[in-house]
């Protein structure tokens, strides 16, 4: 009986992995097509539409504009994050309840709404679309969920390091960056790679809040439109590549910190 429960259990496993990884499988094999179309069969491997991918100035630009978002726009999420959470668990505000509710509000709200309102705000304002009002509305998507992993790590046992912190002569200031921070770093780091991940494939907020410089989602958007291309499978397995890289460095500071301390 115990044999085919690990049976069931090993096939139900390999479902599921199969489930997700084939079809990034399938995207990665066939960026290697030397064909015209990234479909099955496959007629012989080639590096060509790599060269293509890297030679393509849009593409370029557009990978670059969205590295430049994604850690910008996840790096002041953060940081407006921390303060929030940190002011929500070391001081008492009024309707601190209400305003923790309005600040996480985001994450329950389509990002299209959320980038019909800030098109509007911007139009109001004559605020000129460019990677700015991209990296704005990134943050607004990534703000709560920073604050919520940030918030959620802050115990009571850190109050106590912060009070010894004091009574030893640090300011507020010193106590919030030199204490607080060093010991919610595993959690900031969560949060930053997190942000980097939502904020480098997003679409519908770069696709609104854009006009000239576009994000790659955007620009491999307007490559499909006029029909498939092994190009597209290239650069999204070099994007699958960068996101394996932001796994492992995300492995290597952040769990095995936490691993670490606990």
């Amino acid at each position: 009986m115990r044999h085919m429960q690990t049976a069931l259990a090993i096939v139900y496993a390999s479902a599921i992995y199969v489930f997700i990884f084939l079809p990034v499988a399938v995207l990665v094999l066939f960026s290697f097509q030397d064909g015209t179309l990234p479909v099955p069969p496959l007629h012989g491997l080639t590096l060509r539409w790599y060269g293509e991918i890297f030679a393509d100035v849009k593409l370029m630009t557009a990978l670059g504009n969205s590295l430049i978002v994604a850690i910008v726009s996840s790096a002041v999420s953060c940081l407006l994050g921390f303060l929030a959470a940190y002011a929500f668990a070391r001081y008492k505000l009024p309707g601190s309840g209400l305003q923790r509710a309005l600040i996480v509000a985001p994450m329950t709200v389509s990002t299209l709404i959320i980038a019909l309102g800030l098109l509007s705000v911007f139009s109001r304002l004559n605020v000129t679309l460019s990677l700015w009002t991209i990296g704005i509305g990134h943050v607004v998507i990534n703000l709560p969920l920073c604050f919520a992993i940030i918030y959620a790590s802050m115990g009571g046992h850190q109050v106590n390091i912060e009070r010894a912190a004091r009574d030893l002569g640090a300011r507020d200031w010193q106590v919030m960056l030199l204490v607080t921070a060093p010991m919610l770093m595993p959690s900031i780091l969560a949060a930053f790679f997190l942000s980097v991940t939502f904020s480098w494939d997003e679409f519908i907020i770069a696709f609104l809040l854009s006009r000239f410089d576009v994000t790659l989602p955007v620009e491999i958007w307007s490559m499909l439109r006029s029909g498939l291309d092994p190009k597209t499978n290239a650069i999204g397995s070099v994007v699958f590549l960068i996101s394996v890289v932001f796994l492992i460095v995300m492995e290597l500071t952040v769990f095995r910190k936490s691993g670490k301390s606990s």
